[in-house]
């Protein structure tokens, strides 16, 4: 077993409650050396676990190239999560990884990035925008699309007000039921694309959320003429051991702790169809 399968102490250093039910942790391992050489990619995610809980599968939103901290937003929704809720600054939670494919970002290099995601489906692709805007000169126009079902539901509105205001971003927004101060889009995230400006033939789109709104969105991209080697998605299951080895999270001849959680549109085509996969 290697290092990276084993769980590091990690310390909490910040805690962030973003909504009633997410909260974003601040991690820094306890053992210096090994909080120097972690590296992660966008897209990629850790173990985040509890003795006597669990474990639990967790997107990576901080920057790659941040190498003090370690970022992960959580929703609380099970027994593992609901645990993590409860900790506050210096408890200390044991860590693994990173794990999975991340982002074709440097494929995406000179070209427009569309960011297409619904519910909690924004945390994965924050490390994305940051890297994007961060090296912005290395990309070409970044789309931020963004849905969620409820008004309520959206967080971090404060960024995605800085990243509308930032130089060929463009950041559009719709809950399915809006609210008295909400004063974007009401309706399914696909309105949005009517708004978005890029160049279909020379974009990629970066997809993460409930799985019948990536592929109603990525039939529409299709559609308008997007090639489908340039659309990607991040997909979730149940991830046990974030290797391949439970079988878990197998999905047809997959494995989405192994071979994902990132995959190109036309490896998953087939299994999208397929309701219990």
């Amino acid at each position: 077993m290697s290092l990276s399968q084993l769980p590091a102490a990690a310390e909490i250093v910040e805690r962030v409650q973003e909504s009633a039910s997410i909260f974003t942790l601040r991690l820094r391992f306890a053992d210096e050396d090994l909080q120097s050489t972690y590296c992660s990619a966008p897209g990629q995610f850790n173990m985040i676990g509890l003795h006597g809980v669990g474990e639990v599968p967790i997107s990576i939103i901080s920057d790659p190239e941040e190498g003090a901290f370690i970022d992960h937003t959580i929703r609380a929704v099970g027994r593992v999560t609901h645990a993590l809720s409860a900790l506050r600054v210096g408890d200390v939670v044991g860590l693994r990884g990173p794990y999975g494919r991340g982002w074709p970002l440097d494929a995406a290099m000179g070209d427009d990035v569309v960011l297409v995601t619904g519910g909690l489906g924004c945390a994965p692709v924050v490390s994305v925008i940051d890297y994007v805007m961060r090296r912005r000169e290395r990309f070409g126009r970044l789309v931020i699309i963004q849905g969620v079902k409820h008004a309520e539901d959206l967080i971090w509105r404060q960024r995605y007000e800085a990243w509308a205001r930032a130089p060929d971003t463009q950041v559009w927004l719709a809950a399915d039921v809006g609210g008295p101060h909400w004063a974007w889009d009401v309706g399914p995230v696909t309105v949005l694309l009517d708004h978005a400006e890029f160049d279909h033939a020379k974009a990629h789109a970066l997809m993460c959320g409930p799985e019948p709104m990536m592929k109603a969105v990525a039939e529409r991209l299709l559609d308008d003429g997007m090639p489908a080697e340039r659309l990607w998605l991040s997909m979730e299951r149940n991830m046990h051991c974030a290797v391949g080895h439970c079988g878990h999270c197998q999905l047809g001849p997959l494995f989405v702790c192994r071979d994902g959680p990132v995959f190109p549109y036309p490896v998953l085509a087939p299994w999208l169809q397929h309701r219990s996969l």
